[in-house]
């Protein structure tokens, strides 16, 4: 996983609420077996709307995505955050999200940022014309007009978006500890190594 501590440019200014995981990526591409591509099928129905923000050349290559309230509400398929992925996005902004997507898109190395409704407003309007900062170790998102908004982040997932530490890497950290337990446990009880 991509470590997180400062992402800065160009945001979407998306901000419409309630916009569930079969929006953000449409059941028919669940069929694939990869994480790649998904960008090209994120967001479909709204691309599918004439003048629409995706397809605006203004935000290419945007990091940010300034979302509405309950971002990532519906089913719970992973897929909602290899789509974001995929098409670029490193942090969303919204009022709140989904239980089920927040912990997706963290397990994926997104960063989501809570911010009262007044905050995000103010965001979406910056956007427009302006870059946006995130700086993830001070927890604030600041602008070019001196706003600063700060958020709160569980620690933990907060060290391992940092580190870039997904479950596979946290337990690779803890490899001595692993092999120095497997080792007193040949040791100790032999014969379930050999039931091995």
């Amino acid at each position: 996983m991509t470590p997180i501590r400062h992402v800065a440019g160009t945001a979407i200014p998306f901000g419409r609420k309630n916009v569930d995981t079969d929006v953000i990526i449409p059941a028919h591409w669940l069929k694939t077996i990869t994480r790649t591509g998904l960008g090209r099928g994120a967001f479909e129905t709204i691309r599918a709307e004439p003048g629409n923000i995706f397809d605006d050349p203004a935000y290419t290559g945007a990091q940010i995505l300034i979302a509405g309230d309950n971002f990532g509400c519906g089913s719970s398929r992973e897929h909602a955050a290899w789509a974001l992925l995929d098409m670029g996005i490193t942090c969303v902004l919204a009022p709140s999200f989904s239980d089920i997507f927040s912990g997706n898109a963290f397990k994926n190395g997104i960063l989501t940022v809570c911010l009262p409704q007044d905050a995000i407003d103010r965001l979406m309007e910056v956007a427009k014309d302006h870059p946006i900062d995130i700086d993830l170790e001070t927890q604030t998102v600041t602008t070019p007009f001196q706003d600063r908004f700060t958020f709160d982040i569980d620690p933990f997932r907060k060290a391992c978006l940092l580190d870039g530490l997904d479950e596979v890497g946290l337990t690779l950290a803890r490899d001595a500890a692993i092999r120095k337990h497997e080792a007193k446990i040949s040791a100790d009880l032999p014969f379930l190594a050999q039931a091995g």
